[in-house]
């Protein structure tokens, strides 16, 4: 059965008249009444009842009309969808995040896409940490990931791409009844005897990774006591007392009664956060995303040379 066919049929079952209909498809009278005639047969039921001053629907006519046109907006509804998607301004694309560091971005990013692009579904991956995300980007699981910079060392990701869209540095929090809470600023060095909450090990948390370059570089490897999967945790468990944390700039709006943020003493630890996607992704609405996320998360000014490059490897700057 062709669906010029079914076409064919509403248009004679709207118009109740051959002639009106055949003008209405812009064909001659004759084809459209051997589209009908080749219909009935194929059903094996008579449509239309036929005289030389009438046209009208029979029963098995009347009880085919609805489900045909249901088929007909059905495929026009997909057309549309189809084009859409073909031009990326319709479509699936899945998004990796941490969590409390993109409680900014995230939102900006979504509002943006949703503003621009309503057909474009974002899929939310929530708890997906930095280093996983770009995993996950480079073996196809994501289309685009929050990720920071730089990346865990001596692992290769051919074929990701990265824009930076914001940098954040390495502060540490503690009880506010902590002794060191009543320095401006904290040695990394004087950490050393103090109890950490931190992420999961092997979770793929870029953060803990730097916090324990970090102690590294002031000579001890950090305690951990207790560990937590976010931010939000791990800061209630430094209000309470459990231990002390190194955390980013970006996680400052998560206040805790008994908690406080003090910069580190000495050069500051930066990190960039990035958007990470495959080169070789085909999806046109991640590129639509893309596209859009350059006005709703700009590079900084003074990184638009590292705006858009292979993974970056490399100790933290």
């Amino acid at each position: 059965m062709e669906l010029r066919y079914l076409a064919a049929f509403v248009a004679v079952a709207e118009e109740l008249h051959f002639g009106r209909a055949a003008k209405r498809l812009r064909m001659a009278q004759p084809p459209l009444s051997q589209q009908i005639r080749q219909l009935e047969r194929e059903l094996d039921v008579q449509l239309f009842a036929r005289s030389t001053r009438s046209v009208r629907l029979t029963g098995a006519g009347e009880a085919f009309l609805g489900p045909v046109r249901t088929v007909l907006a059905d495929l026009e509804a997909a057309t549309r969808l189809a084009r859409a998607a073909g031009r990326g301004e319709a479509g699936r694309v899945s998004v990796g995040f941490a969590g409390a560091s993109s409680h900014t971005t995230l939102p900006r990013l979504t509002r943006a896409v949703r503003t621009a692009h309503p057909g474009i579904e974002l899929v939310m991956r929530g708890q997906t940490y930095a280093n996983r995300a770009l995993d996950e980007v480079a073996e196809g699981g994501l289309d685009l990931g929050f990720v920071r910079l730089p990346v865990r060392p001596h692992v290769e990701r051919p074929g990701v791409r990265t824009r930076v869209i914001a940098e954040e540095r390495l502060i540490c929090a503690l009880a506010s009844d902590h002794p060191l809470a009543r320095h401006e600023r904290i040695e990394v060095a004087d950490l050393a005897a103090e109890p950490f909450v931190s992420f999961p090990a092997n979770a793929g948390s870029s953060l803990r990774d730097v916090t324990f370059r970090t102690c590294e570089r002031a000579g001890y490897l950090p305690r951990v006591v207790q560990e937590a999967p976010d931010s939000y945790t791990i800061l209630a468990l430094v209000a309470m007392g459990v231990g002390v944390t190194l955390t980013l700039t970006s996680c400052t709006h998560i206040q805790q009664t008994g908690l406080v943020y003090r910069p580190l003493a000495g050069d500051p630890v930066v990190l960039r956060s990035a958007l990470a996607w495959r080169a070789d992704n085909p999806s046109a609405a991640l590129r639509s995303v893309l596209d859009i996320a350059r006005d709703a998360l700009p590079t900084p000014r003074g990184r638009t040379e590292a705006a858009e490059r292979g993974a970056e490897t490399g100790p933290p700057t």
